[in-house]
């Protein structure tokens, strides 16, 4: 915030000392003011052309939003220039206090439509939990609430994850410890029934949490957690606000819509639901000859990172232990494996430290991870919402990606129906696979930066040689 600066009249005397102080002070707040952005440690821009899943914008930026100055500080320093289409219509709705129905695809800025909002209504100086957001894996919500605190670094807000695979011993001593929620966690990220476990016993008192997302919401309101949400809300206060979020959208959340949202702003930015900067493939194989097609792949294609989805935990440890055998480097990650391993895994793969990663759908709900170009699918899945939420693991936020099928013959049948239901093209698999629909250094916006260097290195070369010149005269 501009510092406040209290004003002194002035008459046709010398300005007094303190009239100075208080002009000086005013010029200071002012560059205050103009210089704040040029003092903030933001990230390399992307150059990377984005599509127009990203770039559809009414030209709106965060500045327009009357943010706190400390948390536009947290989303430069993300490296968040200026606000997705998802974002322009939430942000502004979800300040005002109104309940949302939001539909988006997958890659597009979700997290931060609901984050930024979320984090400007909290107010740091109560000691209270003020807002939650409910993720339906693990993963997703560890990727959260990470970027909740980089988002409220500059704040003081307290937030605090809390998921299912951890002992629940240590989280209700991480809430009773100095620092937690002793002093007022005002955020919190969960899964269903862990928050829910923690209410239940008393623990996390939701008296003031006024405001709950739901991310991910079909996933969250399908059989796998059913009726979980219905007891959640049965602890928030009647005047809270319910934002729901999600790619697809089926009957169970209409129904949950009906029952608990008050008048909800609608937002369908869903013209069409696979990500336009994803290009896809097939390629018929027999199921032994599985292993030799993914080989070719890894040869001929120029990963940056994959992700390669099996229909089975089993087949994802035998398929990555293979991989291990090719000699290519390889992680492997599903939901039966010990938490603190999955949370390794997904910590050393999003610091590029393998270049591919082996799973199960455990992987396919909002993980995201921008150095993902490949996505292939080793096993085809059966239905069009898993295959949606796998091949949107690439082409992430308007980047460009691919998707590989490798399609036996009792998959035909699946890979029509999904086309159809998705309104999609998946084309067969060319012999060569244009680079510029897949590698960054392909489609890469010019730094205008460089051209100024080069033209100002080339007037200095120019001034060097004509002054060699008018030596030798």
């Amino acid at each position: 915030m501009a510092t406040k600066v209290e004003q002194v009249s002035s008459n046709n005397h010398a300005p007094s000392p303190t009239h100075n102080a208080s002009t000086n002070q005013t010029k200071s707040s002012t560059n205050d003011d103009v210089g704040w952005k040029a003092q903030l440690k933001i990230p390399e821009k992307d150059r990377r052309i984005k599509t127009s899943d990203v770039t559809n914008t009414k030209g709106n930026e965060f500045e327009d939003y009357c943010l706190r100055r400390d948390l536009l500080m947290g989303i430069f320093e993300k490296g968040w220039e200026r606000p997705s289409p998802i974002q322009e219509a939430s942000i502004p709705m979800a300040l005002s206090g109104r309940d949302i129905l939001a539909r988006a695809k997958n890659g597009t800025g979700k997290t931060g439509a609901y984050a930024i909002p979320l984090v400007e209504r909290i107010n740091p100086d109560k000691d209270i939990l003020q807002g939650m957001i409910i993720v339906p894996t693990r993963e997703l919500a560890l990727q959260t609430s990470q970027i909740c605190i980089e988002l409220s670094k500059h704040l003081g807000c307290k937030v605090m994850v809390t998921t299912g695979g951890t002992n629940l011993k240590d989280d209700i001593m991480r809430l009773y410890e100095p620092g937690e929620l002793s002093e007022g966690v005002h955020l919190i990220i969960a899964t269903p029934g862990r928050i829910l476990d923690l209410m239940n016993k008393g623990i996390v008192k939701t008296d003031h949490c006024g405001m709950l997302v739901l991310d991910e919401a079909d996933k969250l309101l399908s059989q796998d957690f059913k009726g979980i949400l219905d007891q959640i809300i049965y602890y928030l206060p009647n005047n809270r606000q319910i934002l729901l979020y999600s790619a697809t959208f089926p009957l169970t959340v209409e129904s949950f819509m009906k029952k608990h949202l008050n008048k909800p702003y609608e937002i369908n930015l869903m013209d069409e639901l696979t990500l336009k900067g994803v290009t896809q493939y097939y390629a018929f194989v027999q199921e032994r000859q599985k292993v030799h097609c993914l080989n070719t792949l890894f040869s001929k294609l120029q990963i940056n990172q994959s992700i390669i989805f099996c229909n089975s935990t089993q087949r994802v440890e035998l398929l990555a232990k293979k991989i291990t055998e090719l000699g290519y480097s390889c992680f492997y990650i599903h939901a039966k494996m010990n938490q603190q391993h999955r949370n390794r895994v997904f910590h050393d793969f999003r610091q590029g430290l393998c270049r591919n990663l082996v799973c199960s759908d455990l992987f396919t709900r909002g993980i995201d991870i921008q150095a993902v170009n490949v996505v292939i699918n080793f096993d085809f899945p059966k239905h069009a919402e898993t295959y949606l939420h796998r091949i949107g693991r690439s082409g992430r936020y308007g980047h460009l990606g691919i998707a590989i099928n490798l399609i036996t013959f009792d998959d035909r049948f699946a890979l029509h129906k999904i086309e159809q239901e998705l309104v999609t093209e998946i084309k067969p698999i060319p012999k060569s696979i244009d680079k510029s629909l897949y590698v960054a250094e392909y489609h890469t916006e010019k730094d205008p930066d460089e051209d100024d260097d080069k033209a100002i290195e080339l007037q200095r070369q120019q001034l060097k040689a004509a002054a060699n010149q008018e030596a030798v005269k």
